[in-house]
C-alpha cells in the first residue's frame, strides 16, 4: 500500500510540472516575459547607453526624485504623485499638483515601478524614454511648474548638489537635461521581480493552483493580446476598442492623435487604484470586467473574472529598498519657494 501511495504522489508531481510547463509555455507565445533574475541581462534591459546607470548616479537621482525644492512651492517632488510607498502612485483619480490644481484633463499618475519596460512613457505614449518623461513634469503648470532655470539655479546652489553632479559627470556643469537624466537613471531601477517571474523562469511551485488558472484564464479570454511583455503593458493600442467605455466622459482624454493609448503595466495593480486613465473605477473585478466589455467584447462571467482577480494579484513584486535622504541646506542664493 505505501508503494502504491508514493507511486500515486509521484505521478502527481510529474502531472503538476507537465501541467505548469505547459501554461509556461502559453504563456510565453501569449508574449509574456519575466523580469530576468540574472543582473547583467538585467541590466541590458533597463541600461541606457546614452544616459548608463552608475551607483553615484543613482544615488543623486534618489536624492533628486525625492527633492521638493525642484517644484516652483518647493514642495511637490516627482515622489508626490509617483509615491514609492504607494505602489508608485498617488492614490487618486486624477493627478494633483501646483496651487492643488487636479490634471486638467483628468488624467490619472500611472505607476513608476517598472516603467522602464514601456514602450513609451505618458498616457498619449509622447516620450520615448524616461529620461524626455523626466522633463516633463517638473515643467508642467498643473503639475511641479518649475521653469528649466530655477530648477538649474536651485540645485545649483547648494554646493553638496554640486559636489555630487561633478561625482557623477566629472565636471560642475548642472543642466536641465542632466538633472532629468539622473532621476531617470534612478527610475530606471525601480523594477519589481516576484513569483510570477519566478514561474515563467521555470519555477513550477512558484504560483499556486489557483494563480496558475487564473494566468490561463487571463491568456484564454485574450487579456494577453496588449497586456504582454515583461511590463505586462506598455504598448500603444486603441481604448476603447470594441464597445464604448463607461467613464468616458470623466475627462477629455482621446489618446494620441490615433485615438491610441498606453497600456498600464498590471504589475503591483492591488496597489495601484484607481484605474483607467482617468481613474474612475476604485474596485478591480470591476476594472477586469470593463476591459472584457470595452477591450474584448467579453461578459466574463463571476468565476472568470475572479480567476483573473487572483492571478493579477500574484504580479506584486519585491521593491527595491529606497532610503529618504537628508537634503542639502539652502542657501542664501536658493531661489525661495514660489506659491503663486
Amino acid at each position: 500500500m505505501k508503494k502504491i501511495l508514493v507511486s500515486l504522489a509521484a505521478i502527481t508531481a510529474i502531472t503538476t510540472l507537465l501541467s505548469a510547463d505547459t501554461l509556461i509555455d502559453s504563456a510565453t507565445k501569449a508574449g509574456l516575459k519575466p523580469i530576468p533574475s540574472d543582473k547583467k541581462e538585467l541590466m541590458k534591459l533597463i541600461d541606457n547607453p546614452k544616459n548608463p546607470i552608475t551607483d553615484a548616479k543613482v544615488a543623486l537621482g534618489t536624492t533628486l526624485y525625492l527633492e521638493p525644492r525642484l517644484s516652483k512651492s518647493g514642495l511637490i517632488s516627482c515622489n508626490t504623485c509617483h509615491n514609492l510607498g504607494l505602489g508608485g502612485t498617488d492614490g487618486v483619480s486624477a493627478a494633483t499638483g501646483h496651487q492643488w490644481t487636479a490634471n486638467p484633463h483628468h488624467l490619472n499618475s500611472p505607476t513608476v515601478y517598472n516603467a522602464v519596460f514601456m514602450d513609451s512613457q505618458f498616457w498619449d505614449g509622447r516620450d520615448p524614454d524616461l529620461e524626455k518623461q523626466a522633463q516633463g513634469p517638473m515643467q508642467a503648470a498643473p503639475e511641479m511648474a518649475i521653469s528649466k532655470e530655477m530648477a538649474v539655479e536651485r540645485v545649483s546652489s547648494m554646493p553638496e548638489y554640486v559636489d555630487a553632479f561633478k561625482k557623477v559627470y566629472g565636471d560642475d556643469k548642472i543642466t536641465f537635461e542632466r538633472i532629468a537624466d539622473t532621476i531617470a537613471a534612478f527610475e530606471r531601477t525601480l523594477v519589481t521581480p516576484g513569483k510570477y517571474d519566478e514561474f515563467l523562469a521555470g519555477d513550477a511551485n512558484a504560483l499556486s493552483a489557483d494563480e496558475k488558472a487564473g494566468l490561463k484564464t487571463f491568456i484564454d479570454k485574450g487579456c494577453a493580446s496588449c497586456h504582454n511583455g515583461i511590463a505586462l503593458g506598455g504598448t500603444m493600442q486603441p481604448f476603447p476598442a470594441v464597445k464604448p467605455f463607461k467613464f468616458a466622459d470623466v475627462g477629455d482624454f482621446k489618446g494620441d492623435k490615433n485615438g491610441m493609448v498606453k497600456v498600464p503595466t498590471l504589475r503591483n495593480i492591488t496597489e495601484t487604484a484607481p484605474y483607467f486613465h482617468n481613474g474612475t473605477v476604485w474596485d478591480l473585478a470591476e476594472a477586469v470586467k470593463i476591459m472584457g466589455e470595452t477591450q474584448l467584447g467579453a461578459t466574463l462571467t463571476e468565476k472568470e473574472t475572479a480567476s483573473i482577480v487572483t492571478f493579477l494579484k500574484a504580479l506584486n513584486g519585491k521593491k527595491p529598498e529606497v532610503t529618504y535622504p537628508q537634503f542639502p541646506v539652502s542657501t542664501d542664493k536658493t531661489p525661495k519657494p514660489v506659491m503663486n
